[in-house]
């Protein structure tokens, strides 16, 4: 009797891959992919209020804090290099300056755009996540208040309220969800800072040079343009680099971070 033929022992059956689980860890989900979309949409519409006649004027308490920012990490690298501060002086229209004897010149002028960028950074994570929102609504509510001390006309100074009260009111819209939003307009606001900074010195002629400005003086072999084109690619870099970041950390659905939030000095 022949003998039947041993056929090869089956592979065991490999498990159904469920929709979507292999991009989990890498992609954006949803809510996420929303996220992207406002960044870019909230960049067009900071540029154009930035720099549009008569508008201008509806952003200047947000424009306040970012220049304000911007000047306050010049003060900080002039004083850690042994630099005296002379004179600091922030207007919306104008721009910011801080005048400094003493130091070292290529540090402090550095720490203006890397600090904007890094403040707005932070700033751009808490659009991914609720509980950070909440966190960083503090930074602002304290931020939009301090310039009012150099502020004397009476727009500005109503604007601040409004924008403040629109910030508490936040809070009490599903545990703080829509701070995501507010916080992330803050956050494109100041990472993208050397854009309306070279847009200022472009289109309006500021009283206050821009920081590339500055930069094409202390390094004339260098011009502004070039300046201003390193920075600009450099806050970009950082933009989707944190946006990257926000997407593999805060891998969360919108009941998740309702959750969470709840928590969290819940109201």
């Amino acid at each position: 009797m022949a003998a039947t033929p041993t056929r090869p022992p089956l592979a065991p059956p490999m498990g159904t891959p469920t929709p979507g689980l292999s991009q989990s860890s890498n992609s954006p989900n949803a809510d996420q992919i929303v996220v992207l979309y406002v960044i870019i949409a909230m960049a067009v519409v900071i540029f154009g209020f930035w720099n549009v006649p008569g508008v201008r004027h509806v952003i200047n308490p947000f424009k306040l804090f970012t220049i304000g920012a911007h000047e306050m990490f010049h003060i900080i690298a002039a004083i850690l290099s042994g630099g005296r501060i002379l004179r600091v002086s922030i207007d919306p229209h104008m721009g910011g300056s801080t005048i400094v004897e003493g130091g070292r010149p290529p540090i402090i002028l550095c720490s203006g755009y890397l600090g904007s960028t890094l403040l707005g950074a932070l700033f751009v994570l808490a659009g991914w996540d609720t509980l950070v929102a909440k966190v960083m609504s503090f930074v602002l509510g304290v931020g939009l208040i301090m310039p009012l001390r150099l502020v004397r006309d009476k727009l500005t100074i109503v604007l601040t309220i409004l924008y403040e009260a629109l910030l508490i009111g936040f809070w009490f819209i599903d545990h703080g969800s829509a701070l995501r939003w507010y916080c992330l307009f803050v956050g494109v606001m100041n990472i993208l800072f050397a854009v309306w900074d070279v847009a200022d010195d472009r289109f309006f002629h500021k009283t206050n040079d821009s920081d590339a400005t500055q930069f094409a003086i202390l390094y004339p072999s260098i011009g502004p343009h070039i300046w201003a084109a390193i920075w600009i690619l450099f806050e970009l870099g950082v933009l989707a680099g944190f946006s990257v970041l926000g997407i593999l950390v805060f891998k969360r659905t919108s009941d998740e971070m309702y959750a969470e939030a709840a928590r969290f000095l819940p109201t």
